[in-house]
């Protein structure tokens, strides 16, 4: 029996979080890096404020409440602890191997992290020659998420109409970029994001990756 057809063109996918499961080792930085520089924050604090956002994103949170030379300071830190976590101790997203098997539309990444780690994490985890040549960062576009601009690039540099693609979402920013884009939105429950933030228009809340080629032929 031939496979039924999906109803998109273009999947694109977040990286961290949906491919690689580095929300958890970036989460106990930063709450290390907090304690350490006069802003604690919890990990709710955290997630609500920083998963998703690109890096001049979360500096200007940072620069805000504790000023430039302290922030400076925690993205220094941060990238070199992050890069010893994940070097030890980073996997990919529990299902996605199985997932990307099984899905047969062209997919791309468009994340708010750099092209350096993106590289780093992917090759770690075994999963950068899925995508190399269709990877997108934050870095390319003026306003990261939740603006649509990186996904209508990733889109345009695809050849894709934005309504023909759907994206893949860990982060309450994620999801409202994607709608903002005018994109169909899957946002992924199974990590740190409560499935309450992720939930809204045009947008289907799943918890396990093994079940996003069969929602997406839904």
């Amino acid at each position: 029996m031939a496979p039924p057809i999906e109803p998109f063109e273009l999947l694109i996918f977040d990286c961290d979080g949906v491919l690689v499961n580095s929300e958890p080792l970036a989460l106990r930085v930063c709450v290390e890096l907090g304690a350490e520089l006069g802003w604690p924050l919890t990990e709710d604090e955290i997630v609500d404020r920083f998963l998703g956002r690109s890096e001049r994103a979360v500096r200007a949170q940072i620069a805000e409440r504790l000023g430039e030379e302290a922030a400076a300071l925690w993205g220094e830190r941060y990238r070199e602890r992050l890069d010893i976590a994940i070097d030890a101790e980073l996997t990919a997203v529990d299902g996605i191997a199985e997932a990307l098997d099984a899905i047969l539309v062209p997919g791309c990444i468009a994340s708010s992290g750099s092209h350096t780690k993106m590289r780093r994490t992917l090759t770690r985890t075994g999963l950068f020659e899925r995508f190399a040549g269709r990877i997108f960062s934050a870095s390319e576009v003026t306003h990261g998420k939740p603006a649509p601009d990186l996904f209508l690039h990733a889109a345009a540099r695809m050849g894709v109409d934005p309504a023909r693609c759907a994206v893949i979402e860990d982060s309450q920013y994620g999801v409202r970029a994607a709608r903002a884009a005018g994109m169909r939105a899957f946002g992924y429950a199974g990590g740190l994001t409560p499935a309450a933030w992720l939930a809204g228009p045009d947008t289907v809340v799943f918890d396990d990756m093994r079940k996003l080629p069969v929602l997406l032929t839904s």
